[in-house]
């Protein structure tokens, strides 16, 4: 079992709901963002999501599209991302973390897919989402991924209908994670009465956990959010946070709020 799935197990044993915080690698510099890194699972953070910042995101609204600036500007890569996560490793061996990212800077590296993984697995890596990869190209990192010993995370979204779906999840291990809503991170609210069919929907699919992205900026929407899924991902109002240059122990007491809340979902 990897980190993720022990994760998802010791929570569905304590009938609790899984909190994951998104943050970008190097933002808005690599002492800083390893401060907040650090202080994540304290804070009530189940799974840490982050960022490898890229010049050309497509998912990405422009609350995180402007952190990965300023993480490019402050030196940020895979490279720097993968030392950011060795140096947490040091203090911290159970906090699963999920690089979220797009193919490009991967395959462009020096060494390729098999350099990224084998650094990957030895920093500490546990899980992969790369967006950009439809499951027609498994074969360039999905399966190399699953066979290191990574999930290979997917998403899910609401144009993804009964006939792709088994494509989607085929591959797929750790969770789903199931964009709420059709655009770009930090966008409209999520609707828990929306969600909660296709929550449902996809879960029977996969057999995974399905946990819930997009859309989610507060304690109140994650409870809810939280109570029809296996857990929320809160990204952008945290990476805001981030880029209004507040004191850490501000941001993450904001972060502990929006755990307590899904905590209750």
């Amino acid at each position: 079992m990897t980190r993720i799935d022990k994760t998802f197990a010791r929570l569905q044993a304590q009938d609790r709901k899984a909190f994951v915080a998104y943050m970008m690698a190097s933002d808005p510099d690599a002492a800083t963002a390893l401060q907040i890194m650090r202080g994540l699972p304290e804070a009530g953070v189940d799974i840490i999501e982050l960022g490898m910042p890229f010049t050309d995101p497509m998912a990405d609204g422009p609350t995180i599209q402007a952190a990965g600036q300023r993480a490019l500007a402050a030196g940020g890569s895979v490279t720097a991302t993968l030392d950011m996560l060795r140096e947490f490793r040091k203090q911290d061996d159970t906090t699963p973390v999920v690089l979220m990212g797009y193919y490009n800077p991967i395959y462009a590296r020096e060494g390729g897919v098999a350099r990224f993984l084998s650094e990957a697995v030895e920093a500490g890596v546990d899980g992969l989402i790369v967006v950009d990869l439809p499951p027609e190209e498994d074969a360039e990192l999905c399966l190399p991924a699953a066979a290191a010993g990574l999930n290979f995370i997917r998403l899910a979204t609401p144009t993804t209908d009964d006939r792709r779906l088994p494509a989607v999840v085929a591959n797929t291990s750790g969770f789903v994670y199931y964009v709420s809503v059709t655009g770009i991170t930090g966008g409209p609210a999520a609707n828990a009465a929306e969600v909660a069919p296709e929550v449902a929907r996809i879960r029977k699919a996969a057999g995974l956990p399905v946990v819930v992205g997009f859309g989610i900026s507060t304690p109140e929407a994650a409870q809810r959010i939280a109570s029809v899924a296996d857990g929320c991902v809160v990204g952008s109002a945290i990476v805001k946070q981030i880029g209004e240059d507040r004191p850490v122990p501000e941001i993450l007491g904001f972060v502990r709020d929006l755990a307590a809340g899904a905590h209750r979902g």
